[in-house]
């Protein structure tokens, strides 16, 4: 499988991407789905802020109080602001439909990069997989991308309507939102709801799983939810004291490269502190006390990386 890819991105542009995941959690008591125009209209805000931030989704889900994606960006910085764009947006609904302004307040948005193969298919089994863990048929299920894969045909629907004819009436009582749509590749179905296949990055996934669908449903169904929930929302979102978090990267250097961190070469040095960047909830001041380099030259390493 390739875990990093070259695609065009919604502005045009053909960049190298890599695979991320994005979740919205912090609401087990609150729900954000009340009904169907709910996940109707958080499906579509994940969708529109793609484009927005420039990202692609590969696979999503909507369930009643938390979201997920696995999106293709160039860089964490990208994934960030996409997922803190997709939070903005639900906010703006619930605060118009409901009057709650605050609903969306201790919700946590963000991205962890997923750096490995196994990291990436567990991933991408586990976004459809919250169907099932919220007693619901991963089949049947309309608010994830999973009807999308593996359909071997184009993304045509009976009825479809394409999202780029809306007229502005249409496109703000629909899509919920003023962007320009012209040239977006999606479509709704009868009922006005985006179909997957419309918009997800379906080969991604499929070659991820080398095109077999069976490889994909036994990945989801043999999953270990916690397991899977510590992995991708919880872990990474602990931002560690010093002593500990020198500790797990020095742990981390030391499988790696059999090597302290304190004694590697640059090389290698720089390819462990993008690891951990992606991975991790860290700060650059903490990178650099924990790499032993300069501020300074911490920040220019990832400006670079995100050219």
């Amino acid at each position: 499988m390739e875990r990093a890819v070259v695609r065009k991105l919604p502005d045009g542009s053909v960049r190298r991407v890599q695979p991320f995941h994005v979740s919205l959690e912090g609401l087990e008591t609150a729900i954000i789905c009340r009904d169907q125009e709910d996940y109707d209209a958080v499906e579509k805000q994940l969708v529109t802020c793609a484009r927005r931030k420039n990202v692609l989704i590969v696979i999503h889900a909507v369930v009643s109080n938390h979201a997920h994606a696995a999106i293709l960006a160039v860089d964490l910085d990208c994934a960030n602001a996409y997922a803190q764009d997709v939070k903005k947006m639900i906010g703006m609904w619930v605060r118009r439909k409901y009057g709650d302004a605050k609903l969306m307040k201790d919700v946590d948005a963000s991205a962890v990069g997923l750096d490995s193969n196994q990291h990436v298919r567990n991933a991408l089994a586990y976004i459809p997989r919250n169907a099932l863990d919220n007693g619901c048929n991963v089949n049947e299920y309309p608010w994830t991308g999973y009807r999308a894969m593996f359909r071997r045909g184009d993304a045509g629907v009976e009825g479809a309507r394409r999202v780029a004819s809306l007229t502005k009436r249409e496109k703000a009582a629909l899509m919920h939102t003023c962007d320009n749509l012209a040239d977006v590749p999606w479509l709704l179905d009868s009922e006005g709801h985006l179909i997957p296949s419309s918009f997800c990055d379906t080969a991604y996934l499929e070659q991820v799983f080398h095109g077999d669908q069976a490889f994909f449903i036994r990945t989801i169904g043999s999953l270990n939810s916690p397991e899977m929930r510590y992995a991708l929302i919880e872990q990474p979102r602990i931002r560690l004291p010093d002593s500990e978090f020198h500790k797990v990267v020095n742990d981390m250097c030391q499988r790696w490269y059999r090597q302290d961190i304190a004694v590697i070469p640059m090389d290698k040095k720089i390819r462990l502190l993008t690891y951990v960047r992606r991975t991790m909830r860290t700060t650059l001041p903490q990178l650099a006390r924990i790499f032993g380099l300069p501020r300074e030259q911490v920040a220019e390493i990832l400006r670079q990386l995100r050219r």
